[in-house]
Formats: structure tokens, C-alpha cells, sequence
């Protein structure tokens, strides 16, 4: 381990790249894609088995599989990446060096031992209580021990972000103001003190009942806590991804935002308010007065809303100005027919942000509303919405960045820049047909986690409409080609840092 004091100067973009630094973003992002790969096959098995036509898994089996794929995903897989993300953010962005690095990795082990323990006690089938959790489903103690030392160690991680800030700042690294990139990440990193503190608390009182300390939890209690981290999870990721498409702009076309005011006023309105959104999933829940329900999700989910919609013409329009000032002036749509498409940071920016927008967000929006979420809420249209929003657009987004910081960072080349061309469109192909398939089925009423989708074992008589078939088999094809871009991702990524050729200390090279 590095004290924080030796770096060397990149020589693509000029900034200083401190060992400490680099060591804790490598063993973060690594073990990122670890995860990633054990939810991807996951999400295969739970895909397949939702397909009547294969119905591969027993029902334990299912559950059990299926909460790990909530897990892995959500929020193993996407924190550490985002842990990586904030100390490349505060550290390398700002030519500073990382606060306290032997803390950092205490959190880092934190973080993989809590992963770890969750996993078994999941895999063992000692936690089949789905990503949710709820009271009075029990799981054993470790499990919830593993959930509050993974929160504890990320919330190390978070403010490690803000200490490296603060000796920024003290040491003037950087003049101005920081980076829209670094600003972005600042907001994620507060909507992520609350929502792991949230997690936390929630998951001690938890762990005392599972270990008998405990008689009475009250249910109504634990779901309100429970969703300032379970779906606070989700606010971090769309943070952090709207800081990621500011990045890849930069990194792919040059593109700088025309308005740098609207946009920091933008991540303000996240911080503000995006959390609200949260209760979307407690409109049935009898603990909250109507007029809380209505006012946290419509009137104040609305302004996070406006956040999103500002990004969303922002990011196109620094892109457009930035190709346009290239050169690629003719006609209406020169300047993105000319655009990058070869590479993989541009695709995946561009079909994130399409996918997050047009799928994840305009349903998120509809069904955040009391009426039509109480309609939705238990059925495969929710699932739909929120893999348009976490997969298609923070996994797709990270995806991207993982092809710019393998060389400017792990300073490997790309091994197999073909596939990794190739790999955002494949991934975005399984994505949107994933959450066109799964909102078609729910639409029609399909139920959300349920082993068998036919109810052929039902005991009451159920109405089963054969058109959910039609969109179940578009669902498990949009599965079967996501994970074929996954394994792209992960081979391409673990191939590359570990046997990538190493690049010259003043090799100017980025893909």
C-alpha cells in the first residue's frame, strides 16, 4: 500500500494519478465486475425460469437466485463501482492525493466481507427473503451483518470522497470550481450518506430480532426505513450516471456543457428531492395519509423529474455543439452520423441515455403516480421500468467508462477492441427488449416475482391472458442476448487489466 504520496502524471489528460489512488479505484472496479458476473448468471437462471417454455429452476431455487440477482446487481456490483468512481472523481480529477488510503482500504474489506457473507447466507438458502426483505420474512443474523458491514464500509468510502475534497480545496489543486464531473459525484455521494445510514440503521434492530434480542419489529416501521436504502439505491446510481454521461461526453467527443450553472442546479434539485420518489412503493402501505403520499409523489417527485429532463437535453446538446465546432455542420443530423460510433464509449452513452429516458424514466414517472402504481406495483411492468433505469442506464453508462479507465488509469491496452465495440449494442439490444417484454407481461397483468408466471398450481382460479406468453418470450430472448453482452463486458474488462499489454509511462494512447 501506497502512503498517498508518490503519483505519476497521465499522459492524456495532464492530471496526477496518485499510486494510492489507483491501487483502491483497480481493487474496487475489479471486484465490481466480479459481481457483475455472478448477478449476470443470475439473471440468466431467474430469465429462464420465468419463461414457461424452459421453466429451468425448482421454486427454491428461484427465490433463492432471484434475490441474489437483486443484490449483486443493485448493490454490490454498482457501489463498488461507484466507490471506485467517487475516489477517481475527488483524487485524480482534482490532482490530489486520497484522503486517508489505509482507511480506504478498511472500507474496501469491509465492503467485500459484508458482499461476501450476504452471498452465502443467500446461496445456502438461509436468506431467501428477496432483495426487500420484508418483516416477518427472517433470514439468518449474518446476512443482515453482512448488509450493515457492506453500508458501514461504503459509507467510509463516501467520506473518504469528501475528505479528499476538503485537502483538495486546502492544498489548491485545482482553481475554480471543481469539476461538473466531481459536482455530480458530490451530489450522488450525499444521496449515498443517506441512504446506506439508512440501511444501517434499519438492518441493526433487524439483526437483533433475527438473533431473538428482539420480539416485536414492526413491519410498517421497517418498510418505511427499508425504502430510504432500497430504492435511495437507485437515486445514488442516476446521479452518478448523469456525472458519468458528463464524463464520457468530454472523453469521447470533447463535448463541455453550454450551461455549467443549469446543470450544477440540476444535481441540487437531485439532492433535494430525488429521494422522495422512494415511497412510491408504501402508496398501499396504511402507516401514511394520503396527502403525504400525493405530495412526495407528484409534486416533489416532479422536481427530480425537472433534474433529469435538464440532463437529458444538456448532455445531447454539449455533444451537438462540440461535433458541430469539428466541422459536421450539414444538415440537421451531421453531427451525429459523424459522431464516434465505433467506439464503445459513445454508443453506450447514447443508448443509455435513450434507454434511461425513454424507457426507465417516462415509466418511472407514470408509475411513481398513486393511482397507476397501485395498479403496477406487484406486477413484471415495475421490473420492466427499473431494468430500463439500473441496467439500461447506470450499468450500460459504467460499462462505458470501465473502455476509458482501463488505459488511463490501469494504463493496460484494450484486448479485443472489437468486441468491446460491439458490446453496447448487443447489451442495449437485451436490455430494451428485457424491459419491453417485461412491461408488455405486466400490462397484461403478469405478476412480479413469481415462479410460475401460468399459475398453473394455483389454487384459486386465475384469468390468464396468452398474449403474457408473446411478451415472456421477448423478455427471456432479451435476457439471453443481455448476458451474451455481459460476458462481452467482463471478458473484455478482467482480460484487458490482467493481461492487457502495460503502456509506456508517456504512451498518449486511449483506446
Amino acid at each position: 500500500m501506497s502512503n498517498g504520496s508518490e503519483f505519476r502524471t497521465c499522459p492524456i489528460t495532464g492530471k496526477k494519478v496518485f499510486a494510492a489512488t489507483q491501487n483502491l479505484v483497480w481493487i474496487n472496479a475489479v471486484t465490481a465486475v466480479v459481481f457483475i458476473l455472478v448477478g449476470g448468471i443470475m439473471a440468466l437462471l431467474v430469465g429462464l425460469t420465468r419463461w414457461p417454455a424452459v421453466h429451468l429452476l425448482s421454486a427454491d431455487l428461484f427465490y433463492r437466485f432471484l434475490t441474489a440477482h437483486g443484490l449483486n446487481m443493485l448493490v454490490f456490483w454498482i457501489v463498488f463501482f461507484e466507490i471506485a468512481g467517487l475516489y477517481f472523481g475527488s483524487s485524480v480529477l482534482l490532482n490530489s492525493r486520497l484522503a486517508a488510503p489505509k482507511v480506504a482500504w478498511l472500507a474496501y474489506l469491509l465492503m467485500l466481507v459484508g458482499a461476501v457473507l450476504v452471498d452465502v447466507m443467500v446461496f445456502t438458502g438461509k436468506a431467501t427473503v428477496m432483495f426487500s426483505s420484508y418483516v416477518p420474512l427472517q433470514a439468518d443474523p449474518l446476512y443482515y451483518l453482512g448488509i450493515i458491514l457492506f453500508a458501514v464500509g461504503a459509507l467510509i468510502g463516501c467520506a473518504i470522497f469528501f475528505g479528499t475534497l476538503a485537502i483538495a480545496k486546502a492544498e489548491k489543486t485545482y482553481e475554480g470550481s471543481v469539476p461538473l464531473v466531481t459536482f455530480g459525484l458530490s451530489a450522488a455521494a450525499i444521496i449515498a450518506v443517506f441512504t446506506l445510514a439508512c440501511g444501517a440503521i434499519i438492518y441493526i434492530p433487524t439483526l437483533l430480532w433475527s438473533l431473538g434480542l428482539i420480539t416485536n419489529l414492526d413491519p410498517g416501521v421497517y418498510r418505511l426505513i427499508f425504502w430510504g436504502f432500497g430504492h435511495s439505491s437507485q437515486q445514488i446510481n442516476v446521479t452518478a450516471m448523469v456525472s458519468v454521461w458528463y464524463l464520457l461526453g468530454a472523453l469521447t467527443v470533447g463535448a463541455k456543457p453550454v450551461n455549467e450553472k443549469i446543470c450544477r442546479s440540476a444535481f441540487l434539485l437531485y439532492i433535494l428531492f430525488i429521494n422522495l420518489a422512494s415511497e412510491h412503493h408504501l402508496l398501499t402501505d396504511p402507516t401514511l395519509s394520503p396527502y403525504h403520499k400525493m405530495a412526495n409523489t407528484s409534486y416533489f417527485m416532479y422536481l427530480a423529474v425537472l433534474a433529469s429532463m435538464i440532463h437529458a437535453l444538456a448532455i445531447p446538446m454539449c455533444v451537438e455543439v462540440a461535433q458541430r465546432k469539428k466541422g459536421y455542420t450539414k444538415g440537421l443530423f451531421e453531427w451525429l452520423t459523424k459522431a464516434p460510433w465505433g467506439e464503445p464509449g459513445f454508443p453506450a452513452l447514447i443508448f443509455s441515455l435513450f434507454i434511461f429516458g425513454f424507457i426507465g424514466g417516462i415509466t418511472g414517472v407514470v408509475y411513481g403516480t398513486e393511482q397507476l402504481s397501485i395498479k403496477t406495483h406487484n406486477t413484471w411492468a415495475m421490473t420492466g421500468h427499473f431494468h430500463g433505469t439500473v441496467v439500461g442506464g447506470t450499468t450500460l453508462a459504467f460499462m462505458g467508462l470501465t473502455y476509458y479507465v482501463i488505459p488511463l488509469i490501469f494504463r493496460r491496452e484494450i484486448i479485443g477492441k472489437k468486441i468491446a465495440t460491439l458490446q453496447p449494442y448487443i447489451f442495449a439490444i437485451g436490455i430494451i427488449l428485457i424491459a419491453l417484454g417485461m412491461g408488455g407481461a405486466g400490462t397484461l397483468g403478469s405478476p412480479r416475482r413469481h415462479w410460475d408466471i401460468t399459475f398453473a398450481d394455483a389454487v384459486i382460479p386465475f384469468s390468464f391472458d396468452p398474449a403474457v406468453l408473446f411478451f415472456t418470450t421477448i423478455a427471456a430472448i432479451g435476457v439471453i442476448v443481455a448476458v451474451v453482452g455481459g460476458a462481452m463486458y467482463v471478458g473484455v474488462s478482467v482480460l484487458s487489466v490482467f493481461f492487457g499489454r502495460k503502456m509506456a509511462p508517456n504512451e498518449a494512447k486511449m483506446l
